[in-house]
Protein backbone atom coordinates (compact mmCIF):
# COMPACT_ATOMS: atom_id res chain seq x y z
CA UNK A 1 0.00 0.00 0.00
CA UNK A 2 3.11 2.55 0.98
CA UNK A 3 3.21 2.57 -3.04
CA UNK A 4 -0.01 4.04 -3.84
CA UNK A 5 -0.05 6.23 -0.64
CA UNK A 6 -2.33 8.76 -2.74
CA UNK A 7 -5.03 6.78 -2.58
CA UNK A 8 -5.88 7.58 0.73
CA UNK A 9 -3.93 10.42 2.09
CA UNK A 10 -5.32 13.94 2.33
CA UNK A 11 -4.17 15.64 -0.93
CA UNK A 12 -3.34 19.43 -0.98
CA UNK A 13 -6.40 19.38 -3.84
CA UNK A 14 -9.48 18.40 -3.20
CA UNK A 15 -10.08 15.43 -5.13
CA UNK A 16 -12.11 12.07 -5.40
CA UNK A 17 -9.48 10.01 -3.19
CA UNK A 18 -9.73 12.67 0.23
CA UNK A 19 -13.30 12.39 1.54
CA UNK A 20 -13.01 12.59 4.92
CA UNK A 21 -15.18 11.94 8.61
CA UNK A 22 -16.10 15.35 8.02
CA UNK A 23 -17.03 16.03 4.11
CA UNK A 24 -19.82 13.13 4.22
CA UNK A 25 -23.19 14.88 4.01
CA UNK A 26 -25.88 11.86 5.90
CA UNK A 27 -28.61 13.22 6.94
CA UNK A 28 -27.59 12.50 10.89
CA UNK A 29 -24.60 14.56 10.77
CA UNK A 30 -26.44 17.76 8.49
CA UNK A 31 -28.60 17.27 12.09
CA UNK A 32 -25.71 17.37 14.29
CA UNK A 33 -24.30 19.82 12.63
CA UNK A 34 -27.13 21.87 13.02
CA UNK A 35 -27.38 21.29 16.86
CA UNK A 36 -23.89 21.61 17.36
CA UNK A 37 -22.47 24.78 17.52
CA UNK A 38 -18.34 24.32 16.43
CA UNK A 39 -16.61 27.17 17.49
CA UNK A 40 -15.08 28.60 14.09
CA UNK A 41 -11.11 28.37 15.57
CA UNK A 42 -11.77 24.70 16.12
CA UNK A 43 -13.17 24.24 12.62
CA UNK A 44 -10.26 26.36 11.00
CA UNK A 45 -7.74 24.32 13.37
CA UNK A 46 -9.27 20.90 12.32
CA UNK A 47 -9.29 22.05 8.32
CA UNK A 48 -5.63 22.87 8.86
CA UNK A 49 -4.64 19.59 10.35
CA UNK A 50 -6.35 17.41 7.76
CA UNK A 51 -4.95 19.49 5.07
CA UNK A 52 -1.68 18.27 5.88
CA UNK A 53 1.08 16.17 3.35
CA UNK A 54 0.03 12.54 4.65
CA UNK A 55 -2.92 12.86 6.68
CA UNK A 56 -5.84 10.35 6.21
CA UNK A 57 -8.56 12.63 7.19
CA UNK A 58 -11.65 9.42 5.85
CA UNK A 59 -12.98 8.14 9.15
CA UNK A 60 -15.65 5.48 8.67
CA UNK A 61 -17.26 6.68 5.85
CA UNK A 62 -16.93 3.29 2.86
CA UNK A 63 -14.51 3.48 0.72
CA UNK A 64 -15.75 3.21 -2.79
CA UNK A 65 -14.22 1.13 -5.31
CA UNK A 66 -13.07 3.81 -7.49
CA UNK A 67 -11.36 5.13 -4.89
CA UNK A 68 -9.43 2.15 -4.38
CA UNK A 69 -5.74 1.41 -5.03
CA UNK A 70 -4.55 -0.90 -8.26
CA UNK A 71 -3.71 -4.16 -7.70
CA UNK A 72 -0.26 -4.81 -7.27
CA UNK A 73 2.61 -7.50 -5.71
CA UNK A 74 4.15 -4.24 -3.72
CA UNK A 75 0.73 -4.00 -1.95
CA UNK A 76 0.55 -7.90 -1.69
CA UNK A 77 3.58 -8.51 0.43
CA UNK A 78 2.77 -5.39 1.89
CA UNK A 79 -0.53 -7.20 3.79
CA UNK A 80 1.99 -10.02 5.34
CA UNK A 81 4.91 -7.55 5.77
CA UNK A 82 2.09 -5.42 7.95
CA UNK A 83 1.00 -8.22 10.34
CA UNK A 84 4.24 -9.39 10.68
CA UNK A 85 5.65 -6.25 12.06
CA UNK A 86 2.92 -5.38 14.22
CA UNK A 87 3.20 -8.27 16.14
CA UNK A 88 6.92 -9.16 16.05
CA UNK A 89 6.89 -7.49 19.50
CA UNK A 90 7.94 -7.74 22.63
CA UNK A 91 3.95 -8.07 24.36
CA UNK A 92 3.55 -10.75 22.43
CA UNK A 93 6.75 -12.23 24.13
CA UNK A 94 5.23 -11.47 27.37
CA UNK A 95 2.33 -14.12 26.54
CA UNK A 96 5.00 -16.79 25.74
CA UNK A 97 6.12 -16.56 29.79
CA UNK A 98 3.26 -17.89 30.60
CA UNK A 99 3.71 -21.45 29.92
CA UNK A 100 6.28 -22.18 32.03
CA UNK A 101 5.88 -19.29 34.56
CA UNK A 102 2.13 -19.65 35.15
CA UNK A 103 0.88 -23.22 33.72
CA UNK A 104 4.53 -25.13 34.60
CA UNK A 105 4.28 -26.45 31.60
CA UNK A 106 7.46 -27.87 29.88
CA UNK A 107 9.56 -26.41 27.30
CA UNK A 108 7.94 -29.14 24.40
CA UNK A 109 4.29 -29.16 25.59
CA UNK A 110 4.54 -24.85 25.74
CA UNK A 111 5.99 -24.97 22.53
CA UNK A 112 3.32 -26.97 20.47
CA UNK A 113 0.36 -25.32 22.37
CA UNK A 114 1.88 -21.60 21.34
CA UNK A 115 2.45 -22.92 17.91
CA UNK A 116 -0.91 -24.47 16.88
CA UNK A 117 -2.72 -22.38 19.40
CA UNK A 118 -0.93 -19.14 17.69
CA UNK A 119 -2.55 -21.30 14.27
CA UNK A 120 -6.29 -20.93 15.47
CA UNK A 121 -5.81 -17.51 16.27
CA UNK A 122 -4.12 -16.24 13.19
CA UNK A 123 -6.76 -18.20 11.45
CA UNK A 124 -9.79 -16.16 13.18
CA UNK A 125 -8.06 -12.93 12.08
CA UNK A 126 -7.55 -13.75 8.55
CA UNK A 127 -11.18 -15.13 8.30
CA UNK A 128 -12.19 -11.46 9.58
CA UNK A 129 -9.97 -9.88 7.01
CA UNK A 130 -11.51 -11.12 4.01
CA UNK A 131 -14.36 -8.33 4.41
CA UNK A 132 -12.12 -5.15 3.99
CA UNK A 133 -11.75 -5.17 0.44
CA UNK A 134 -14.96 -6.68 -0.68
CA UNK A 135 -16.94 -4.39 0.95
CA UNK A 136 -14.86 -1.09 1.86
CA UNK A 137 -16.28 -0.76 4.53
CA UNK A 138 -14.26 -1.14 8.64
CA UNK A 139 -14.87 -4.25 10.79
CA UNK A 140 -17.19 -3.16 13.05
CA UNK A 141 -19.08 -1.27 10.16
CA UNK A 142 -19.11 -4.87 9.09
CA UNK A 143 -20.35 -5.96 11.65
CA UNK A 144 -23.45 -4.05 11.09
CA UNK A 145 -24.76 -6.99 8.55
CA UNK A 146 -23.95 -9.53 10.45
CA UNK A 147 -25.34 -8.16 14.10
CA UNK A 148 -27.36 -5.95 12.84
CA UNK A 149 -26.83 -1.94 13.41
CA UNK A 150 -27.83 -1.31 17.32
CA UNK A 151 -26.65 -4.96 18.62
CA UNK A 152 -23.43 -4.28 16.91
CA UNK A 153 -22.51 -1.57 18.95
CA UNK A 154 -21.73 -4.18 21.90
CA UNK A 155 -18.39 -5.75 19.84
CA UNK A 156 -17.69 -2.46 19.02
CA UNK A 157 -17.81 -1.00 22.62
CA UNK A 158 -16.04 -4.60 23.37
CA UNK A 159 -13.06 -3.87 21.03
CA UNK A 160 -12.42 -1.04 21.79
CA UNK A 161 -11.80 -1.75 25.71
CA UNK A 162 -9.69 -4.49 24.00
CA UNK A 163 -7.46 -2.07 21.79
CA UNK A 164 -7.08 -0.19 24.40
CA UNK A 165 -6.32 -3.10 26.98
CA UNK A 166 -3.58 -4.31 24.35
CA UNK A 167 -2.12 -0.32 23.88
CA UNK A 168 -1.80 -0.36 27.56
CA UNK A 169 0.62 -3.44 28.16
CA UNK A 170 2.45 -2.02 25.08
CA UNK A 171 3.19 1.25 27.26
CA UNK A 172 3.71 -0.83 30.34
CA UNK A 173 5.73 -3.53 28.63
CA UNK A 174 8.16 -0.18 26.42
CA UNK A 175 8.39 1.54 29.90
CA UNK A 176 10.05 -1.20 32.06
CA UNK A 177 12.15 -1.86 29.22
CA UNK A 178 13.63 1.46 28.63
CA UNK A 179 14.14 1.60 32.68
CA UNK A 180 15.54 -1.47 32.84
CA UNK A 181 18.16 -0.65 30.26
CA UNK A 182 18.89 2.29 31.86
CA UNK A 183 20.05 0.63 35.24
CA UNK A 184 16.79 2.64 36.38
CA UNK A 185 17.67 6.01 35.81
CA UNK A 186 15.03 6.56 33.46
CA UNK A 187 11.62 5.92 35.36
CA UNK A 188 8.95 3.67 34.22
CA UNK A 189 6.80 6.51 33.64
CA UNK A 190 9.20 8.04 31.19
CA UNK A 191 9.20 5.02 28.91
CA UNK A 192 5.96 4.94 29.19
CA UNK A 193 5.48 8.71 27.67
CA UNK A 194 7.75 8.07 24.71
CA UNK A 195 6.16 5.41 23.88
CA UNK A 196 2.50 7.08 23.74
CA UNK A 197 4.11 9.87 22.16
CA UNK A 198 5.26 8.30 19.50
CA UNK A 199 2.35 5.90 18.73
CA UNK A 200 0.14 9.17 19.33
CA UNK A 201 1.72 10.69 16.26
CA UNK A 202 1.45 7.93 13.37
CA UNK A 203 -2.43 7.15 15.04
CA UNK A 204 -3.11 10.62 14.20
CA UNK A 205 -1.90 11.01 10.99
CA UNK A 206 -3.89 7.54 10.11
CA UNK A 207 -3.21 4.87 7.04
CA UNK A 208 -0.18 6.44 5.09
CA UNK A 209 2.04 6.96 7.75
CA UNK A 210 1.01 3.83 9.70
CA UNK A 211 1.84 1.61 6.55
CA UNK A 212 5.61 3.55 5.97
CA UNK A 213 6.02 3.01 9.20
CA UNK A 214 5.07 -0.59 9.14
CA UNK A 215 7.04 -1.43 6.03
CA UNK A 216 10.45 -1.02 7.83
CA UNK A 217 9.85 -1.31 11.67
CA UNK A 218 10.35 -5.08 11.35
CA UNK A 219 13.63 -4.80 10.09
CA UNK A 220 15.53 -3.75 13.35
CA UNK A 221 13.14 -5.32 15.85
CA UNK A 222 13.71 -9.05 13.85
CA UNK A 223 17.47 -8.34 14.11
CA UNK A 224 17.66 -7.63 17.67
CA UNK A 225 15.28 -10.61 18.32
CA UNK A 226 17.95 -13.06 16.65
CA UNK A 227 20.74 -11.44 18.56
CA UNK A 228 18.20 -12.32 21.33
CA UNK A 229 18.39 -15.62 20.88
CA UNK A 230 22.10 -16.15 20.50
CA UNK A 231 22.36 -14.49 23.34
CA UNK A 232 20.05 -15.96 25.70
CA UNK A 233 19.31 -19.45 23.37
CA UNK A 234 22.15 -21.37 25.52
CA UNK A 235 20.20 -20.49 28.61
CA UNK A 236 17.13 -21.83 27.33
CA UNK A 237 16.34 -24.91 29.19
CA UNK A 238 14.65 -27.50 26.08
CA UNK A 239 14.60 -30.39 29.10
CA UNK A 240 12.36 -28.71 31.53
CA UNK A 241 8.87 -30.82 32.02
CA UNK A 242 5.53 -30.35 32.98
CA UNK A 243 5.04 -30.30 36.10
CA UNK A 244 1.38 -31.95 38.05
CA UNK A 245 -0.43 -35.48 37.33
CA UNK A 246 -2.04 -35.93 34.02
CA UNK A 247 -5.12 -34.29 34.65
CA UNK A 248 -3.94 -31.16 35.89
CA UNK A 249 -1.00 -31.32 33.00
CA UNK A 250 -3.68 -31.87 30.27
CA UNK A 251 -5.60 -28.82 32.26
CA UNK A 252 -2.69 -26.69 32.01
CA UNK A 253 -2.14 -27.49 28.34
CA UNK A 254 -5.49 -26.86 27.40
CA UNK A 255 -5.40 -23.26 29.60
CA UNK A 256 -2.20 -22.37 27.92
CA UNK A 257 -3.25 -23.47 23.96
CA UNK A 258 -6.33 -20.86 24.75
CA UNK A 259 -4.06 -18.27 26.04
CA UNK A 260 -2.02 -18.52 22.83
CA UNK A 261 -5.34 -18.40 20.57
CA UNK A 262 -6.65 -15.35 22.16
CA UNK A 263 -3.77 -13.17 21.57
CA UNK A 264 -3.29 -12.79 17.71
CA UNK A 265 -7.39 -13.31 17.50
CA UNK A 266 -7.81 -10.21 19.47
CA UNK A 267 -7.43 -8.46 16.04
CA UNK A 268 -9.97 -9.75 14.71
CA UNK A 269 -12.38 -7.55 15.42
CA UNK A 270 -9.95 -4.91 13.80
CA UNK A 271 -8.68 -6.97 10.50
CA UNK A 272 -10.47 -5.24 7.76
CA UNK A 273 -10.22 -1.79 9.18
CA UNK A 274 -6.49 -1.62 7.47
CA UNK A 275 -7.81 -3.45 3.82
CA UNK A 276 -10.67 -0.85 3.11
CA UNK A 277 -8.39 0.56 0.52
CA UNK A 278 -7.29 -2.90 -1.36
CA UNK A 279 -9.09 -3.57 -4.72
CA UNK A 280 -12.87 -4.73 -4.46
CA UNK A 281 -11.96 -7.87 -6.69
CA UNK A 282 -8.90 -8.99 -4.09
CA UNK A 283 -8.95 -12.65 -3.66
CA UNK A 284 -10.34 -13.22 -0.55
CA UNK A 285 -8.08 -16.34 -0.41
CA UNK A 286 -5.16 -14.55 -1.07
CA UNK A 287 -6.14 -11.51 1.76
CA UNK A 288 -6.36 -14.59 4.28
CA UNK A 289 -3.13 -16.74 3.54
CA UNK A 290 -1.54 -13.14 3.34
CA UNK A 291 -3.01 -12.00 6.60
CA UNK A 292 -2.35 -15.31 8.08
CA UNK A 293 1.20 -15.93 7.36
CA UNK A 294 2.34 -12.63 8.44
CA UNK A 295 0.55 -12.95 11.61
CA UNK A 296 1.69 -16.85 12.34
CA UNK A 297 5.48 -16.14 11.45
CA UNK A 298 5.78 -13.36 13.90
CA UNK A 299 3.52 -14.84 17.02
CA UNK A 300 5.52 -18.30 16.71
CA UNK A 301 8.44 -16.45 16.61
CA UNK A 302 8.10 -14.49 19.52
CA UNK A 303 6.03 -16.72 21.55
CA UNK A 304 9.13 -19.36 21.35
CA UNK A 305 11.67 -16.45 22.42
CA UNK A 306 9.11 -16.52 25.64
CA UNK A 307 8.93 -19.66 26.34
CA UNK A 308 12.62 -19.97 25.88
CA UNK A 309 13.09 -16.81 28.91
CA UNK A 310 10.35 -18.34 30.77
CA UNK A 311 12.06 -21.98 30.68
CA UNK A 312 15.77 -20.66 31.76
CA UNK A 313 14.36 -18.54 34.75
CA UNK A 314 14.57 -21.87 37.16
CA UNK A 315 18.72 -21.88 36.40
CA UNK A 316 19.34 -18.99 35.51
CA UNK A 317 19.69 -16.48 39.19
CA UNK A 318 19.91 -13.20 37.09
CA UNK A 319 17.06 -14.10 34.86
CA UNK A 320 15.05 -14.75 37.96
CA UNK A 321 15.79 -11.56 39.85
CA UNK A 322 15.44 -9.61 36.37
CA UNK A 323 12.03 -11.16 36.05
CA UNK A 324 11.27 -10.17 40.31
CA UNK A 325 11.38 -6.71 38.65
CA UNK A 326 9.47 -7.16 35.69
CA UNK A 327 8.89 -8.70 32.24
CA UNK A 328 10.67 -6.24 30.65
CA UNK A 329 13.65 -6.12 32.60
CA UNK A 330 13.83 -10.40 31.69
CA UNK A 331 13.82 -9.54 28.40
CA UNK A 332 16.71 -6.75 28.87
CA UNK A 333 18.26 -9.58 30.92
CA UNK A 334 18.77 -11.46 27.99
CA UNK A 335 20.91 -9.74 26.45
CA UNK A 336 23.34 -9.62 29.72
CA UNK A 337 26.20 -10.98 28.19
CA UNK A 338 26.35 -8.02 25.22
CA UNK A 339 26.99 -5.21 27.69
CA UNK A 340 26.07 -1.91 26.06
CA UNK A 341 25.51 -3.63 22.88
CA UNK A 342 23.22 -5.44 24.58
CA UNK A 343 21.46 -2.49 26.39
CA UNK A 344 21.07 -0.73 22.76
CA UNK A 345 19.78 -4.03 21.27
CA UNK A 346 16.94 -3.75 24.47
CA UNK A 347 16.20 -0.05 23.54
CA UNK A 348 15.36 -1.44 20.31
CA UNK A 349 12.82 -4.03 21.38
CA UNK A 350 11.68 -1.57 23.85
CA UNK A 351 10.18 0.85 20.50
CA UNK A 352 9.15 -2.15 18.74
CA UNK A 353 5.90 -2.02 20.85
CA UNK A 354 5.06 1.02 19.06
CA UNK A 355 4.55 -0.61 16.17
CA UNK A 356 2.00 -2.87 17.82
CA UNK A 357 0.38 -0.27 19.64
CA UNK A 358 -0.20 1.93 16.53
CA UNK A 359 -2.89 -0.73 14.77
CA UNK A 360 -4.43 -0.97 18.08
CA UNK A 361 -4.63 3.03 18.35
CA UNK A 362 -6.31 3.54 14.67
CA UNK A 363 -8.77 0.74 15.10
CA UNK A 364 -10.11 1.88 18.75
CA UNK A 365 -10.65 5.81 17.49
CA UNK A 366 -12.61 4.30 14.44
CA UNK A 367 -14.55 2.31 16.84
CA UNK A 368 -15.40 5.20 18.74
CA UNK A 369 -16.98 7.05 15.58
CA UNK A 370 -18.96 3.71 14.49
CA UNK A 371 -20.37 3.94 18.50
CA UNK A 372 -22.93 6.45 17.19
CA UNK A 373 -23.50 9.12 14.97
CA UNK A 374 -22.10 11.98 17.66
CA UNK A 375 -18.94 10.14 17.63
CA UNK A 376 -19.04 9.94 13.74
CA UNK A 377 -19.06 13.67 14.13
CA UNK A 378 -16.10 14.05 15.66
CA UNK A 379 -12.50 13.39 13.49
CA UNK A 380 -10.76 10.33 13.64
CA UNK A 381 -7.77 12.18 14.76
CA UNK A 382 -9.26 13.61 18.05
CA UNK A 383 -10.46 9.98 19.12
CA UNK A 384 -6.58 8.97 18.77
CA UNK A 385 -5.68 11.61 20.62
CA UNK A 386 -8.20 10.37 23.18
CA UNK A 387 -7.63 6.62 23.12
CA UNK A 388 -3.75 7.60 24.10
CA UNK A 389 -4.48 9.45 26.64
CA UNK A 390 -6.97 6.95 27.93
CA UNK A 391 -4.02 4.38 27.67
CA UNK A 392 -1.44 6.61 29.00
CA UNK A 393 -3.36 6.90 32.18
CA UNK A 394 -4.56 2.99 32.62
CA UNK A 395 -0.48 2.12 31.80
CA UNK A 396 0.68 4.53 34.91
CA UNK A 397 -2.25 3.14 37.22
CA UNK A 398 -1.14 -0.50 36.23
CA UNK A 399 2.93 -0.35 35.48
CA UNK A 400 3.54 -2.48 38.97
CA UNK A 401 0.52 -5.26 37.48
CA UNK A 402 1.76 -6.01 34.37
CA UNK A 403 1.43 -10.02 34.16
CA UNK A 404 -2.17 -9.99 36.45
CA UNK A 405 -3.57 -7.63 33.69
CA UNK A 406 -2.12 -9.83 30.69
CA UNK A 407 -3.65 -12.73 32.26
CA UNK A 408 -6.86 -11.19 33.35
CA UNK A 409 -7.87 -8.74 30.77
CA UNK A 410 -6.43 -11.45 27.48
CA UNK A 411 -8.88 -14.10 28.86
CA UNK A 412 -12.03 -11.56 29.23
CA UNK A 413 -11.10 -9.93 26.00
CA UNK A 414 -10.88 -13.65 23.94
CA UNK A 415 -14.17 -15.13 24.70
CA UNK A 416 -16.28 -12.33 23.07
CA UNK A 417 -13.60 -11.96 19.86
CA UNK A 418 -14.77 -16.21 19.06
CA UNK A 419 -17.79 -16.11 19.54
CA UNK A 420 -18.37 -12.89 17.26
CA UNK A 421 -16.26 -14.86 15.01
CA UNK A 422 -18.53 -17.95 15.10
CA UNK A 423 -21.30 -15.79 14.65
CA UNK A 424 -20.41 -14.36 11.50
CA UNK A 425 -18.54 -17.14 10.00
CA UNK A 426 -22.15 -18.74 10.51
CA UNK A 427 -24.14 -16.11 8.91
CA UNK A 428 -21.65 -16.07 5.91
CA UNK A 429 -21.91 -19.89 5.20
CA UNK A 430 -25.13 -20.64 6.15
CA UNK A 431 -27.72 -18.00 5.27
CA UNK A 432 -25.97 -15.53 2.94
CA UNK A 433 -23.56 -17.30 0.69
CA UNK A 434 -26.51 -17.10 -2.19
CA UNK A 435 -27.89 -13.28 -0.91
CA UNK A 436 -24.82 -11.93 -0.80
CA UNK A 437 -24.33 -8.25 0.56
CA UNK A 438 -25.37 -4.50 -0.91
CA UNK A 439 -22.01 -2.82 1.25
CA UNK A 440 -23.60 0.71 0.05
CA UNK A 441 -26.58 0.47 2.33
CA UNK A 442 -23.96 0.39 5.70
CA UNK A 443 -25.74 3.02 7.22
CA UNK A 444 -29.20 1.42 6.53
CA UNK A 445 -31.14 0.62 9.68
CA UNK A 446 -34.11 -0.69 6.98
CA UNK A 447 -32.10 -2.78 5.39
CA UNK A 448 -29.40 -4.31 7.79
CA UNK A 449 -30.73 -7.16 9.65
CA UNK A 450 -32.51 -6.28 13.29
CA UNK A 451 -29.66 -8.87 14.80
CA UNK A 452 -32.08 -10.66 17.52
CA UNK A 453 -30.75 -13.71 16.72
CA UNK A 454 -26.98 -12.84 16.77
CA UNK A 455 -28.03 -11.06 20.17
CA UNK A 456 -29.06 -13.89 21.64
CA UNK A 457 -26.58 -16.20 20.30
CA UNK A 458 -23.59 -13.62 21.28
CA UNK A 459 -25.32 -13.73 24.71
CA UNK A 460 -25.95 -17.19 25.10
CA UNK A 461 -21.96 -17.61 24.40
CA UNK A 462 -21.09 -15.55 27.42
CA UNK A 463 -23.06 -17.63 29.13
CA UNK A 464 -21.19 -20.54 28.15
CA UNK A 465 -18.17 -18.58 28.66
CA UNK A 466 -18.62 -17.50 32.35
CA UNK A 467 -19.76 -21.21 32.81
CA UNK A 468 -15.97 -22.52 31.64
CA UNK A 469 -14.12 -19.46 32.78
CA UNK A 470 -11.29 -20.32 35.32
CA UNK A 471 -9.81 -17.27 36.38
CA UNK A 472 -7.95 -16.05 39.62
CA UNK A 473 -11.45 -14.35 40.54
CA UNK A 474 -14.26 -16.84 39.22
CA UNK A 475 -13.79 -20.27 38.45
CA UNK A 476 -17.22 -21.53 36.13
CA UNK A 477 -19.03 -24.72 37.14
CA UNK A 478 -17.99 -26.24 34.14
CA UNK A 479 -14.46 -25.35 34.31
CA UNK A 480 -14.15 -27.24 37.75
CA UNK A 481 -15.88 -30.36 36.42
CA UNK A 482 -12.94 -29.97 33.64
CA UNK A 483 -10.57 -29.82 36.41
CA UNK A 484 -9.54 -26.28 36.68
CA UNK A 485 -8.81 -25.95 33.20
CA UNK A 486 -9.88 -22.67 31.42
CA UNK A 487 -12.68 -23.88 28.72
CA UNK A 488 -14.76 -20.80 28.85
CA UNK A 489 -13.92 -19.91 24.78
CA UNK A 490 -14.64 -23.46 24.07
CA UNK A 491 -18.41 -23.50 25.83
CA UNK A 492 -18.85 -20.52 24.91
CA UNK A 493 -18.18 -21.06 21.19
CA UNK A 494 -20.25 -24.24 21.40
CA UNK A 495 -23.26 -22.24 22.20
CA UNK A 496 -23.63 -19.29 20.05
CA UNK A 497 -22.57 -22.10 16.82
CA UNK A 498 -25.28 -24.29 18.04
CA UNK A 499 -27.84 -21.31 19.05
CA UNK A 500 -27.37 -19.23 16.46
CA UNK A 501 -29.00 -20.72 13.01
CA UNK A 502 -32.01 -21.73 14.33
CA UNK A 503 -32.42 -18.65 16.20
CA UNK A 504 -31.97 -17.18 12.34
CA UNK A 505 -34.04 -19.12 10.68
CA UNK A 506 -36.52 -18.09 13.09
CA UNK A 507 -35.85 -14.27 12.66
CA UNK A 508 -35.38 -14.24 8.75
CA UNK A 509 -38.86 -16.04 8.79
CA UNK A 510 -40.75 -13.27 10.96
CA UNK A 511 -38.86 -10.12 9.43
CA UNK A 512 -37.44 -10.90 6.01
CA UNK A 513 -34.24 -9.31 7.42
Amino acid sequence: MASRTVDFEKSPEKGPNTVGINETTSDEETQISTLWHVPSSLQKLNTRIESLAGFEARGITRVLPEERQQPSLASDIQVAILWFSANVSVNNLAAGLFGPLVFNLGFLDSALCATFGGLVGCASTGYMSIWGPVSGNRTMVVMRYFMGYWPSKIPCFLNIVLMVGYCTIDCILGGQMLSAVSGGDMSIVVGIIIVSLVSLIVAVFGMGLFHHYEKWAWLPQILVLFILVGSAGPHFNAALQSVGDTRTINANRLSFFSLCVYVPSSWSGAASDYYVYYPEKTSRLKTFLLTLTGLWVSFTLVYMLGIGLGSGIATNQAWADANAISPGALVVAGYGGLANFGRFCGVIVALGVISNSIPGTYSAALGCQVMGRYGKAVPRWVWSCVMVLIELICALAGRDHLLLVFQNFLALMGYWIEIMVCIVLEEHLLFRHMRGFDWTRWEDKKYLPLGIAALISFLLGWLGSVLGMYQVWYVGTLAKLAGGCDIGVWVGCGFALISYPPLRWLELKQFRR
